[in-house]
């Protein structure tokens, strides 16, 4: 071996030893990132393949041989090459080199048959590999596999078949004229196959070939995986395929737990890929019961009893009318598990009424048998209580429970309900001798409630028919009304109840259906619903309520229900004045629960009021006497010390922008007192970043009335001096507050957005701050911070560029455009730097769109500022300086040699180019398509370089920039 081979050798096992071993305590993680893209950079190369094939050959007399991690990465490097187009792979080997390689990896092959087992793995995929790749390369491979150990010829003919499917993970350089070419040759040698896997499972003697019995088993059976799943006994005839002696062997091999589970895969493919195998498994069921089943459930080996499961399910799914028939094997393949798909087939059955009952009364005892033995297996069986005293359910139970569904349902429908729930509450309890056992009680109550949700969800489908009738109202919602106090049914029943008033709304007006629906609200008072389904509920009561005819009905009976949230609200603002409530934690942790569940109520029925305001069905009496009971309330609320805890706190904002966008202009009379009060509570609890999220929907509401520019601007303010929002001056602070980032770039976006052109220049020195922060907060690596910061730049620059189109002509110093093109101005360097900062790292490629837009952006203002009176305060030559400054102070690890100088010109011809189809688009009939600007051949180009520059620099760190 020369000098630089061995050079080249010593630099790889360097190279991976950092890869694989460089991750200690003291170890830079750069080593590890430096190794990977060296790597990377050889497997590119052409050198690649005779350094890996040296080391995969026999090391030289006194030479250790090399580690195993080397050699394996060796061989997957060959691998990875072989499957590469010749481009990507560093050139086409020659003939005369691939005859040199295949040679080495058959003598690899041999010398590492008896392992590691992952290096022959890797091996043996590398010679299916070229095997694909190559005109009867398939026979030529059979020809030399003669010579090898038998270990290392099981490896390859267990790899050979995943050739014939296309690989997912990459190889993906051959046609599919090849691989069936591939697939021909391949199933031609089928017969000698299953010759050799027979011969091997005949020599039953120890370690023959070095492996042990029961590991030379397994691989037998992984192998024989493989030629099932494409098909090696498709040509052979049923009654030979049921008696082949491998098919014994596998069956036999159920039996022995080292092989257990690839036995079931083998089994399992068979009776998938053959129809005629159901049958024969079938006669084999009582002794797969006897000696299989009953031992795993006695001992609860869970292994075998999922094992067994899957197999007999893939039975039952591929002949369920061969099992229906009810013959001693079907009854006991039923008698060992019963799935769903049987129980399917019986109650579908195209069979005659008489027929089918009949088949419905042979099973009868068999579901019965399951129920029990389902309902054993759903008990809690933990004594662990939680701090609501509710025993705890094992995250594995409760997934249980949920998939007993659909087969409770159907063991209901095939016994018949009188006698499913006879067999629920037969447990003789009501015996004074016996104590209760309450476990038992309650899976029996679940298994009910189960099959109540499930009705629950037939009412809410059939709603329109079952609703067209009045004479089912009553009782459908009596129905829902008892099934929404079960929690398992709670979801299904609301629902149910929600389309029952859309569709039966005529008939609500009933004086019997309306005091249901407040029975079913005054439920809610308890606070144990989840509160997406008690918002259901509201809306629809809200719903039957808003068709009541009679005016004064109408309001007293909305104000009724508005009143039951409002109570719970109203006990916690009176604890203020009785603090021993707050010496009991308990008391008072479930007084704040009631009324965060009250606010969320009362926002869902202002939420669904919206469109009945919009539709004149209430009337502004209705809507002002609900502001009267709603807003007092909420004001008390508001200046409560409660409002420190972030629940209530998002409850109220939540039902106080629910209140606004319904009641629009009601509310503007109470403008100052709420913003007033969303500002007040944001300085006290900078953290909970509702407050500005709710600000932002009052401003958005009524942001654009000139009478309330001096309140915007004040709330503007108010916010922007919390010390939460003074500290956004970092990436780091950014990531650590990413919902305060997201709320507050909302906030600037819908004030500069929806502002009149006063509020805006009043508020520029806000505005410039504001600007800055979304800045630095586009390179967080919080993907959701990032684009929140994003948006509002670039709400900015939309904002800006119609300001400039506006009053181009004739600017003054204190006009909108003006103010904003001076801020642009200042931070325009700032933004260049960090939207490229932003590119950088393995987070970029979210953020190409809105980094191109923003560049587009910008670039259309300095275009379109060059050409007029504006160029002193902003142009073309500012983009061009802010863009060199920006390439310029980024670190130079960071750019490829010659990278700087070339992104300048590059980019300021295509931002060129994109500056004009955003103008463009901003100009005439053009202004209708919102994103026409991304439609022109400048804007794509944009967006393909700024692609292209993320993904080239994605494993570059993220620096903060300075």
């Amino acid at each position: 071996m020369d000098a630089e081979a061995s050079e080249l050798r010593a630099r790889l096992a360097a190279a991976v030893h950092a890869l694989n071993h460089g991750g200690g305590h003291h170890h830079d993680p750069s080593a590890r990132l430096a190794a990977n893209q060296w790597l990377l950079a050889l497997q590119r190369s052409p050198q690649a393949w005779g350094v890996a094939t040296s080391l995969l050959a026999a090391p030289p007399p006194g030479h250790p041989p090399p580690p195993a991690d080397l050699l394996f990465f060796a061989a997957q490097m060959l691998r990875r090459k072989i499957q590469c187009p010749p481009a990507a792979a560093g050139g086409c080997p020659t003939p005369q080199e691939v005859a040199h390689l295949l040679d080495a990896l058959l003598l690899a092959a041999g010398r590492f048959c008896l392992g590691p087992p992952r290096l022959l793995t890797q091996i043996s995929l590398a010679l299916a590999a070229m095997a694909l790749r190559a005109e009867g390369g398939v026979d030529g491979l059979f020809a030399r596999m003669r010579h090898l150990p038998d270990p290392a010829v099981m490896e390859l003919l267990t790899v050979l078949p995943e050739e014939v499917v296309q690989d997912q993970s990459g190889d993906t350089g051959v046609d599919a004229a090849a691989r069936c070419r591939f697939t021909r040759e391949l199933m031609a040698h089928a017969p000698a196959v299953l010759e050799f896997l027979l011969a091997q499972s005949e020599n039953t003697a120890a370690a023959a070939d070095g492996v042990p019995l029961h590991e030379r088993n397994r691989r037998i059976l992984r192998c024989l995986l493989s030629w099932v799943r494409v098909g090696c006994f498709s040509e052979m005839p049923a009654a030979a395929l049921a008696a082949h002696p491998l098919l014994t062997f596998a069956f036999n091999s159920l039996q022995v737990s080292f092989s257990f589970d690839v036995a079931v895969e083998v089994m399992t493919e068979l009776v998938s890929h053959h129809q005629d195998l159901p049958q024969a498994f079938l006669s084999k069921m009582p002794y797969i019961r006897e000696a299989l089943l009953l031992p795993a459930l006695a001992n609860r080996s869970e292994k075998t009893i999922a094992g067994l499961v899957c197999l007999m399910c893939e039975v039952g799914q591929a002949a369920p009318a061969l099992v229906a028939e009810g013959s001693v094997q079907a009854l006991a393949l039923a008698d060992a598990l019963l799935r769903c798909s049987l129980a399917h087939f019986i109650l579908d059955s195209d069979a005659q009424t008489e027929k089918r009952n009949a088949v419905q009364e042979i099973f009868s005892p068999v579901f019965s048998s399951l129920l029990d033995a389902l309902l054993f297996r759903a008990q809690i069986d933990t004594d662990e209580h939680g701090t609501d005293g509710e025993l705890c359910i094992p995250d594995g139970l409760a997934q249980f429970r949920m998939n007993l569904e659909e087969l409770l349902v159907d063991i209901c429908l095939l016994l018949g309900a009188p006698a499913y729930i006879n067999k629920l509450f037969s447990g003789g309890w009501g015996l004074a001798s016996q104590s209760i056992p309450w476990k038992e009680v309650e899976v029996r109550m679940y298994a009910l409630s189960m099959v109540y949700k499930s009705f629950g969800d037939v009412i809410g489908s059939y709603s329109k028919l079952l609703a067209s009738s009045q004479s089912n109202i009553k009782p459908l919602l009596l129905f829902c009304a008892s099934g929404i106090l079960k929690s398992i049914s709670s979801n299904a029943c609301s629902l149910a109840l929600r389309k029952l008033c859309e569709d039966g709304s005529s008939f609500m007006n009933e004086p019997q259906n309306l005091e249901i629906l407040f029975w079913i609200n005054e439920g809610m008072d308890a606070g144990n619903l989840r509160i997406e389904d008690e918002e259901e509920i509201i809306s629809a009561i809200t719903h039957a309520l808003c068709s009541v005819l009679d005016k004064e009905l109408r309001k007293s009976s909305l104000a009724r229900l508005l009143c039951s949230s409002y109570t719970a609200v109203e006990k916690l603002i009176d604890i203020d004045r009785d603090q021993s409530l707050r010496q009991n934690p308990a008391a008072y942790t479930e007084a704040l629960n009631l009324a965060v569940h009250g606010l969320y109520r009362m926002g869902a029925l202002f939420g669904h009021l919206a469109t009945s305001i919009t539709s004149s069905l209430i009337d502004d009496d209705t809507v002002l006497v609900l502001l009267g009971i709603f807003w007092p309330l909420l004001e008390r609320l508001s200046r409560s010390s409660h409002m420190e805890n972030v629940s209530l706190s998002a409850a109220a904002c939540r039902s106080l922008s629910s209140a606004i966008h319904s009641c629009g202009q009601h509310f503007q009379i109470l403008l100052p007192k709420v913003l007033e009060c969303l500002s007040t509570n944001f300085l006290l609890f900078q953290r909970h970043d509702c407050f500005l999220r709710t600000a932002a929907s009052v401003i958005e509401e009524f942001g654009h009335k000139e009478e309330y520019v001096a309140l915007c601007v004040r709330t503007f303010e108010a916010l922007s001096s919390a010390a939460s929002i003074s500290t956004l001056n970092s990436s780091y602070t950014c990531d650590q507050e990413p919902d305060l980032v997201e709320a507050y770039a909302n906030f600037t976006s819908t004030f500069i957005r929806c502002c009149p052109k006063e509020a805006i220049v009043a508020s520029g020195s806000l505005l410039e701050l504001s600007f800055q922060k979304a800045a630095i907060c586009s390179t967080a690596m919080h993907r959701g911070a990032a684009l929140a910061a994003m948006s509002y730049m670039s709400c900015f620059l939309d904002v800006s560029l119609a300001a400039a189109l506006e009053s181009r002509e004739h600017p003054s110093d204190g006009s909108p455009g003006v103010v904003l093109a001076q801020i642009l101005a200042r931070c325009g360097e700032g933004l260049m730097s960090n939207v490229l900062y932003a590119l950088l790292g393995v987070s970029a490629l979210s953020r190409v769109h809105k980094s191109a837009t923003i560049l587009q952006q910008l670039a259309a203002v300095c275009s379109l500022c060059e050409r007029t009176t504006w160029k002193a305060i902003i142009s073309w030559d500012s983009l061009c300086r802010w863009l060199q400054s920006a390439v310029k102070s980024m670190p130079s690890e960071y750019l490829r040699q010659g990278e700087a100088e070339m992104i300048v010109p590059l980019w300021l011809n295509v931002l060129h180019d994109a500056a004009s189809d955003y103008l463009h688009s901003r100009t005439g009939d053009n202004v209708r398509n919102n994103h026409a600007y991304m439609q022109g051949k400048g804007g794509r180009t944009l967006k393909r370089i700024v692609r292209d520059f993320a993904e080239s620099h994605r494993n570059a760190p993220m620096p903060c920039p300075s």
